[in-house]
């Protein structure tokens, strides 16, 4: 039985510009194992961000397959691709996109409240998140008072909250000083390994790729290993 978590073959992505057809992405050929860290790095416009929607079902793909758990991606209508990101991909941006006028347990929490479970089922999933990403004593604090890190922290908690099989993170460490970068990176890495969750970052930091088991760098749209 093959232990792949995804498999993508022949995978492009296109668009036609005023100037004619833009070519995103290009005959990407990428086998995710599960339980490993793979960085796929790259400039920016290289196809990191439209290759990592792709593979949580947040774009399209134009042309090839895209497997998880040998599910076809491409066959699945808008309901299921919505409860397969809330069940099965946890996401984590750049930017953390927590909603200000919630405590810090309380958007952690979100996820669950969004599947249905009960509210103090998500309260409590969030609490143990929170513990595992050390910010418990941060947890009735509203996110506005988290320094950057502490919210990239909660934004992680929230991602791991309903323990997903795989984690995509687009540009994690982007926004965050060095030393946060680096704590974020180190934790991000500690928790799939803790969890046995498949981690997929997409970045420009070659030191937060330098982490990962599996490195790829995408150029023009091509991915070549690294």
């Amino acid at each position: 039985m093959s232990s792949a978590v995804y498999s993508l073959q022949g995978v492009s992505k296109e668009f036609e510009g005023p100037a004619g057809t833009v070519h995103v992405l290009r005959n990407i050929n990428l086998t995710v194992d599960a339980g490993s860290c793979v960085a796929v790095v790259g400039a920016s416009g290289s196809g990191k961000t439209s290759l990592l929607h792709i593979m949580g079902t947040l774009d399209n793909a134009s042309g090839g397959s895209v497997l998880l758990d040998g599910v076809d991606l491409e066959t699945l209508d808008n309901t299921r691709r919505a409860r397969l990101r809330n069940r099965d991909i946890g996401f984590i941006f750049q930017f953390h996109h927590l909603l200000p006028e919630f405590s810090t347990l309380e958007n952690v929490a979100m996820p669950g409240i969004i599947a249905g479970r009960a509210r103090s089922e998500s309260l409590a999933l969030a609490d143990e998140a929170l513990n595992d990403v050390g910010l418990e004593h941060r947890k009735s604090h509203k996110v506005t008072t988290l320094s950057g890190g502490e919210r990239q922290r909660a934004a992680i908690a929230r991602a791991i909250l309903m323990r997903p099989k795989v984690v995509l993170a687009d540009e994690p460490t982007g926004s965050l000083d060095e030393e946060s970068g680096r704590m974020v990176g180190e934790l991000l890495v500690s928790l799939a390994r803790n969890h046995g969750t498949t981690l997929v970052v997409v970045t420009h930091n070659r030191d937060l790729a330098g982490l990962m088991h599996q490195r790829h760098e995408l150029r023009s749209g091509e991915l070549y290993a690294c």
